[in-house]
């Protein structure tokens, strides 16, 4: 198939958001969709013990599945070429092998069935920060657009990547980027006398990867409008607050210090748990 987008549904309301931003998605890059449905193995399901006709009536469900997620694909943009895929397996391997040539995976935040607690569970941690292409988890249908992404970064080469599909995507959507950069207070000692020039020193310093992180892309891309950000305070407070007014947060899937070190570090979790707009999940390349 060529460039495309990779949805997966399980006839839930979320996935049914996630189905929508995945059009609207491949409409603005100008690709294909692909909609998968993954029937994952029944816990009884063994010759001797799974009922007669429960694997059709699996096997129907996900077919029917696959035609309303299509009809509404449809529905939002007629033109747009979509493709299904019905497979039975585990989900997050399915979606690990279809990642490989998409141009990212949608996902709603939880679901039904093998996407039960999207959000919260295997599904979404298994794929964001573990596959090469961007993830991207939807919560819920937008009341309104903003015309606003979001971005948090930290000078890393995971916040590079990020930076570099948020100037994207702003592009793309011919929206304002926002780009924050969060520094938290030092632990020092009570009435310690080198409290304010310590600060006022980690503050200048913090100003300038601030604003050295951000030149490069500024003049990459001239015609997104840039609202530079920089915010004492823990990054994923930060950024679940900004999400409120922003179509899209996008963060690395790991970085340095606060950012985290875990595969999929704090501030990923924590953006995923609490954003109230979808967040997209990006790995930086090469990373292990």
């Amino acid at each position: 198939m060529a460039a495309h987008v990779v949805v997966g549904v399980d006839g839930s309301s979320p996935a049914d958001s996630a189905v929508e931003w995945a059009v609207d998605d491949a409409v603005r890059r100008g690709c294909a969709l692909k909609i998968v449905h993954v029937c994952e193995p029944w816990p009884g399901d063994i010759p001797l013990q799974t009922p007669p006709g429960f694997r059709d009536s699996v096997t129907e469900y996900g077919q029917e599945v696959l035609e309303r997620a299509t009809a509404l694909a449809r529905e939002r943009a007629p033109r747009l070429e979509v493709e299904t895929l019905l497979e039975a397996g585990r989900v997050s391997e399915v979606l690990r092998r279809e990642a490989e040539d998409a141009e990212q995976v949608v996902l709603g935040s939880r679901g039904l069935g093998g996407f039960t607690g999207l959000l919260l569970g295997s599904v979404s941690l298994t794929l964001a920060g573990h596959v090469a292409t961007p993830v991207v988890v939807v919560r819920g249908a937008p009341e309104r657009t903003y015309d606003r992404v979001v971005v948090g970064f930290d000078g890393s080469d995971h916040s590079a990547v990020a930076l570099e599909y948020a100037f994207e995507e702003a592009a793309r959507r011919g929206a304002g980027l926002r780009a924050i950069h969060t520094w938290q207070m030092p632990v020092v000692g009570p009435g310690a006398m080198v409290y304010t020039p310590l600060v006022e020193d980690i503050l200048a310093a913090e100003r300038q990867v601030c604003a050295g992180t951000l030149t490069p892309w500024r003049e990459k891309y001239p015609r997104v409008e840039v609202e530079q950000t920089l915010v004492c305070g823990h990054p994923v407070g930060v950024l679940c607050e900004a999400s409120a007014a922003a179509d899209l947060v996008v963060v690395g899937s790991r970085g340095l210090g606060r950012f985290g070190s875990a595969v999929l570090g704090s501030v990923g979790h924590g953006v995923l748990h609490h954003a109230r707009c979808p967040v997209a999940v990006v790995r930086a390349r090469g990373e292990a």
